[in-house]
């Protein structure tokens, strides 16, 4: 059970000048399921990406990259339930083999297809169960199919993470449209899981990466479930240019900034939602470090308290054991840690001043936030004026249950 999250009504995602989507049944890892999508960009639209950086990224990811570079995109190709990843040359050659039949369909070049996976590492692609729905597929692209493929994409999320945004620039209003998919093997590094984010905007491609990567940091590289960072991690921005503004094309322009804070808002939603719907998870935390010398030093501090287990399990057990997260914090590594000037919250209620357990401290008021759905976890360096929040939920007995069944 997702942590106060609702799912997305289909009416509430709003169609994107240029895209058409559709998903089919190829039947990968569970019979009749809908595991595979296919997104279709206009003629001009323009994409940018980032991808996983872990060293064994899957094979989809590689010829993503090597596509992209290549030529401008005119279709994505996601198939759920088997992730192409430890699979060698072969995986190669099978992601290439999809992009291939696409583009035969699609009429145009391969490399103009750019493919996805998410599912089980080190298995085959079913390459003929995939390439087998694709004329199906061709036939059912429509632009209101955005709901239907955020359910595509799903592997052990418990619920869809879609969500539309619109801002006006200009007199002219502008959509966003975004899904993700996510609950486990979560701690993005440049990406998250799976994300698909379009937008009718006409921005210039000089600065669309640029856009993206800013964004990220503020949104999927600012989460964690359980510290893996993906094989296959994606995040995907594209811009169809059919909303008819004058060319974003300068960072630092009113308009720019106005759509960064649309993304961002849109961004942050799903990366939010990727850990209320954390596998197992009951809780959702913000951990907020204050006053740190710089972002990374506070991001440093923030991931150590994310990713420790005792941590994690304390908080699913509601047990104010604050001496967990006073650990943390000493181990994280900062150079030069002043003790006496470190101040540590579970929301508003002061647990460590001056590296010393505060004084109006209780027990009591202790349990009543650990209790809480959600909780912030606050903590104070006292080394200088730079903040950072992650996000994070809490272990279950219900992660290791999923995880432990996971192929099964």
């Amino acid at each position: 059970m997702a942590v106060n999250l609702s799912a997305p009504a289909a009416n509430e995602l709003k169609l994107i000048n240029g895209i058409r989507l559709s998903t089919a049944s190829a039947g990968i890892k569970k019979p009749g399921r809908q595991d595979v999508v296919l997104i279709e960009l206009a003629p001009g639209s323009h994409t940018a990406a980032v991808y996983t950086r872990n060293a064994f990224c899957a094979a989809p990811v590689l010829i993503a990259r090597e596509h992209q570079a290549q030529t401008a995109t005119r279709f994505l190709l996601i198939n759920s339930g088997n992730a192409n990843a430890g699979t060698g040359d072969a995986g190669l050659i099978d992601a290439k083999a999809c992009c291939q039949a696409v583009a035969e369909q699609g009429d145009c070049h391969a490399a103009a297809v750019l493919p996805f996976s998410t599912g089980v590492i080190g298995q085959p692609l079913p390459v003929e169960k995939i390439t087998s729905v694709l004329p199906e597929a061709f036939t059912q692209l429509k632009a209101d199919n955005w709901f239907a493929a955020a359910h595509a994409i799903m592997t052990t999320d418990t619920i869809a993470k879609a969500r539309s945004v619109e801002l006006s620039l200009n007199g002219q209003q502008i959509t966003l449209t975004g899904i993700a998919k996510g609950s486990g093997m979560i701690r993005p590094d440049m990406a998250t899981m799976l994300s698909y984010i379009a937008t009718d905007a006409a921005i210039s491609p000089s600065i669309l990466q640029k856009i993206l990567e800013v964004s990220m940091e503020q949104s999927f590289n600012s989460i964690t479930v359980d510290g893996d960072t993906s094989t296959n991690d994606a995040c995907i921005l594209i811009a169809t240019g059919k909303a008819g503004n004058s060319v974003i094309d300068d960072m630092d322009s009113a308009d720019a900034h106005q759509f960064i804070e649309a993304l961002n808002n849109l961004s942050r939603f799903l990366a939010q939602a990727i850990v209320r719907d954390g596998e197992g998870a009951t809780k959702f935390i913000s951990i907020d470090v204050q006053q740190g010398t710089d972002e990374d030093e506070c991001k440093q501090v923030a991931y150590t308290i994310a990713h420790s287990p005792l941590v994690k399990t304390a908080l699913f057990a509601s047990d104010p054991n604050w001496g967990r997260i006073l650990a943390a914090v000493g181990r994280s590594g900062l150079p030069n840690l002043d003790l006496s000037k470190i101040a540590i919250y579970l929301d508003d209620v002061c647990i460590v001043d001056g590296g010393q357990p505060a004084t109006d401290y209780t027990e009591e008021k202790g349990q009543q936030v650990m209790s809480q759905s959600e909780i912030t976890i606050k903590v104070k360096l006292g080394r200088g004026g730079v903040s950072k929040t992650v996000w994070t939920c809490d272990f279950s007995y219900d992660y290791v249950k999923i995880n432990a069944e996971y192929r099964t």
